[in-house]
């Protein structure tokens, strides 16, 4: 059977994080590359290798697939994207012209869920100020103050694949979700079993609130200082979203004067951020370096995602992840100017951004 003409073009230490031999031996069961993997940068130098290219296989660092890009794709009938959102990329152009993008949106949201909620455990246990008293008084500090899992409130903000996923475990811990999501109706959140509840309301009811929104011109400074100084008594905020959701210098001056409450963060406004933040050095934030998406052999999940919709293209089968206009216009997968930062793995070794 003859196969199909393909190019990988992405980010060269994305292509070894993502495809890794199996995959790209898999891979290369079907497609005939019609050159060596690409880059945006040289990509544009050398646009003409693309005149008889079908699928692109893709990831972080993804070209612009404008209308001058697929002027040089006349054949490109699909694109598989072996990472998250794929907003900073899409244009209507590809949708215009019928090209089908599938993207392993799903795979990427496993290790933010777990992430997710192996914080939230360890918040409900109070974790992080128990282990700072412990340290300090060189004794064990009254544990008693915090709740713990069975009964709690928790609060997601976006019910997305991220925080869907996370539902799914969160079931297990006997603890209250509710949510706050204007795109989500009724029927769809009892289906989920969870509560939709006014942002406000969020925030003053939950133990821990988890920020899952993507980034849009309705959702960039949102989360205002005022709702998190709303926060209960000892309540934990995680952010593993956008640091442009939330009002950075607010949130710091809540922080500041609420020691009591616990911020643990994964994604700020700026990646890093200056050397000179609190966030830094203010004792109740706990600050990873966007580590919750997928790192070292996560990313292998979403390159084998690939593999699997590659099959399922060339079986004429529909692909599980399909990412279509309508899907994504309420989703991290509609068509925005490029964040300031991306979300991108962290080797063992090195940060990556």
């Amino acid at each position: 059977m003859k196969r199909i003409q393909g190019l990988y073009v992405l980010d060269e230490d994305a292509l070894a994080m993502a495809y890794g031999p199996d995959e790209r031996r898999d891979i290369a069961q079907h497609v005939e590359f019609v050159g060596p993997p690409q880059t945006k940068q040289s990509i544009s130098q050398n646009p003409g290798i693309l005149r008889d290219v079908e699928v692109i296989f893709s990831g972080w660092g993804a070209p612009l697939m404008d209308e001058r890009f697929l002027n040089d794709t006349p054949n490109l009938n699909a694109v598989f994207y072996a990472a998250g959102a794929v907003g900073s990329w899409v244009t209507e152009s590809i949708w215009d012209r019928g090209i089908r993008v599938s993207s392993a949106y799903e795979a990427n949201a496993v290790p933010v869920a777990e992430y997710t909620l192996a914080v939230i455990i360890l918040s409900l246990k109070h974790t992080w100020s128990l282990t700072r008293l412990t340290r300090q008084t060189r004794s064990f500090p009254d544990r008693n103050g915090a709740p713990g899992c069975y009964g709690s409130t928790i609060g997601l903000i976006s019910l997305g694949a991220t925080a869907r996923a996370l539902l799914r475990s969160l079931r297990m811990l006997n603890v209250k979700v509710i949510a706050y999501d204007p795109y989500i109706s009724k029927s769809e959140a009892d289906e989920l079993g969870v509560t939709m509840v006014p942002l406000a309301e969020l925030f003053s009811s939950s133990d821990i609130v988890s920020i899952h929104t993507p980034v849009f011109p309705e959702t960039t400074d949102m989360i205002t200082g005022a709702h998190i100084a709303s926060m209960k008594q000892n309540a934990t905020l995680i952010n593993t979203a956008r640091g442009e959701v939330v009002r950075e210098n607010e949130m710091i001056e809540v922080l500041l004067r609420r020691p009591d409450l616990q911020a643990v963060l994964d994604v700020t406004l700026i990646e890093p951020p200056e050397k000179n933040s609190p966030l830094y050095v203010l004792p109740n934030v706990l600050l990873t370096p966007h580590i919750a998406g997928s790192v070292g052999n996560e990313c292998r999940r979403m390159g084998r995602y690939m593999v699997e919709e590659l099959r399922r293209y060339l079986a004429g089968e529909p692909l599980q992840w399909l990412i279509t206009r309508d899907r994504a216009q309420n989703t991290c997968h509609r068509p925005v100017t490029v964040s300031i930062h991306a979300k991108r793995p962290v080797r063992k070794s090195a940060k990556v951004h």
